[in-house]
């Protein structure tokens, strides 16, 4: 193909076009999602053309195809504009603006010591947008999905995702308030053998079933479940208030979900919670989800020392 004597640097808003036909092979539609009229669209992938100095286009009144040159120059089109979205996401990082979205297990965001990482994290980058994402039981989902940059939640979790330990504490018997042993604790796990403990939905990690249920028990005995498919706390709270089963969860329930229905008894032998900081490994290196770590850092070494 004769080249169409280029002279120019094409713009970063000519190459993105560009791709955006590459997809659609067809200018209306590229021109539709581009927010532009049809003619507006074609000057610029002539302007690119003659920028570039050679044919990118083959376009006949049938069909528009990419040319030998186009196809060949694809790839380098969609390299130049990741390292731009690089370029940007590391200038906002140096800038301290930009977006970081975080998933809440639940209420757990309520817990120490993540409001004060939280409110340290704000007073390290001011400019920074902080959004939480609030999740159900399959917190880790969100995190693997990449619905989240990362997330604070309750361990364990899955191989594969990192964690940085927050805080503990003792755990408890969540179950109707009518059952007969909701007016006797302290209780041992033996003395709820014959209760079931809500079904978990599918969506929920094997590990994090087993160890929220006590699953095997002390004896090496199974758990025993309901046939509901449990996907959130709220929806057990529900559950239990009917007289539908169980949980043990922590025993800051009893102030954070208080409900009609539900009794929050202390039980004896209940492995204590953890809350943790998680993320990706490759997130690891994200400035923002660096920025986090460092934050609760300085806040674990404050309340620790």
């Amino acid at each position: 193909m004769a080249r169409l004597g280029g002279s120019g640097n094409p713009s970063i808003q000519q190459i993105r076009l560009f791709l955006l036909l590459a997809e659609e092979l067809h200018f209306g539609r590229a021109a539709a999602r581009a927010f532009m009229a049809q003619p507006t669209f074609s000057r610029h992938i002539k302007t690119l053309e003659r920028d570039l100095g050679v044919g990118l286009v083959d376009r006949t009144s049938r069909r528009v195809a990419l040319s030998a040159a186009g196809e060949a120059m694809l790839e380098r089109m969609r390299a130049v504009v990741g390292a731009m979205q690089e370029l940007r996401r590391e200038a906002d990082a140096q800038a301290g603006s930009g977006r970081i979205v975080i998933g809440s297990f639940e209420a757990i965001t309520s817990l120490p010591p993540i409001p004060a990482i939280l409110d340290e994290l704000r007073r390290r980058l001011p400019r920074l947008d902080v959004q939480v994402l609030r999740t159900g039981f399959d917190a880790t989902e969100a995190v693997s999905r990449g619905d989240v940059d990362a997330a604070f939640l309750f361990l364990p979790v899955p191989n594969g995702i990192r964690a940085l330990p927050l805080d503990s504490g003792p755990r408890c018997a969540a179950m109707p308030a009518d059952d007969p042993l909701a007016a006797e604790g302290p209780l041992a796990l033996a003395d709820l053998a014959d209760r079931e403990h809500i079904g978990w939905s599918d969506r929920i990690p094997k590990v994090y079933q087993d160890f929220w249920a006590v699953d095997p028990r002390p004896g090496g005995g199974p758990a025993r479940y309901s046939s509901h498919a449990m996907g959130d706390f709220e929806s057990g709270l529900q559950v239990i208030a009917m007289g539908g089963g169980l949980l043990f969860p922590p025993a800051v329930g009893r102030e954070l979900y208080p409900r009609p229905g539900v009794s929050y008894v202390e039980v004896t032998g209940l492995e204590p919670w953890t809350s943790a900081l998680v993320w990706l490994p490759a997130n690891h290196d994200k400035p923002f989800v660096a920025a986090l770590r460092k934050a609760a850092r300085a806040v674990l070494s404050r309340t620790c020392g």
